[in-house]
């Protein structure tokens, strides 16, 4: 990379919330901490960052374990968030509170909302379930849709215009936190076990580059900084790690199994 290209990290809404206090943190931390310019890269789907990120377009990006698993050829991992002491987070299945719903079966013939086509939470732990039990999601829920955030799919069954959800548990539980007024009109209905957090990842020629080393040590010393504590804060996480492979073990299980469904 030239020193006159500025480094292009790829967040995307689906999960990353583009607060503008908390995009304008961090890119000012990444290029204090870097000593290099840093361009932050919003799109609105997975699929964008993704495939910016393997053509190189992207010097890295903040992505999710399911396209991590499904280019795990082209991809390296940067890092993994900490959130709660832990690298793992879950998939929830919400309702509208009040409602008696104890697991997927209760939810047959619904209107479902779904994040991503490529959200591990808020597309494929649910499209396994299904999987499992020989469904597929058409067949299952009445109808279903793609609310492009997991926010969104807190807020479209809130409203009512989906009777449940799949969503981001850590986004959720950030929510009853900065937005309790929305999330308490909701309830988990099953929660998953316990899988890799959505990591940073670049793409497999660069992971050896000096700006890559780079930016993996600033994310990894985030918290020894006051701007980095502030992004942190921000995001209600506890920092940054490095991380094996094998932390996306389980997701991986996953798209097996809906490839040999079809």
């Amino acid at each position: 990379m030239r020193a006159s290209q500025p480094f292009r990290f790829g967040l995307t809404p689906v999960f990353l919330s583009s607060d503008l206090e908390l995009l304008e943190a961090l890119q000012r931390y990444l290029t204090a901490s870097m000593g290099t310019d840093v361009q932050l890269v919003l799109k609105r789907t997975y699929q964008e960052i993704t495939s910016q990120l393997v053509s190189g377009l992207l010097d890295a990006a903040w992505i999710c374990g399911y396209p991590f698993v499904a280019y795990r050829s082209e991809l390296e991992l940067v890092a993994v968030p900490i959130w709660r002491g832990t690298t793992t987070y879950q998939s929830y299945l919400i309702v509208a509170k009040g409602r008696e719903a104890r697991g997927i079966e209760d939810l047959r013939g619904d209107i479902h909302a779904f994040s991503d086509p490529d959200s591990n939470s808020g597309y494929l732990v649910t499209r396994a379930l299904l999987a499992e039990r020989g469904i597929k999601p058409q067949d299952f829920f009445q109808r279903t849709f793609f609310t492009y955030g997991h926010r969104n799919v807190v807020r479209a069954v809130a409203a009512g215009l989906a009777q449940s959800g799949s969503v981001d548990g850590y986004v959720w539980e950030v929510m009853t936190q900065t937005e309790p007024d929305l999330t308490r009109q909701t309830t988990p209905a099953w929660r998953s076990d316990w899988m890799g957090f959505p990591p940073v990842a670049t793409a497999a020629v660069s992971a050896s580059n000096d700006a890559i080393r780079r930016f993996r040590q600033a994310l990894l010393s985030m918290p020894n900084d006051a701007i980095g504590r502030g992004v942190l804060d921000l995001l209600r996480l506890d920092g940054f790690a490095a991380a094996k492979v094998s932390l996306f073990d389980s997701i991986a299980s996953r798209v097996a199994l809906v490839r040999t469904q079809g």
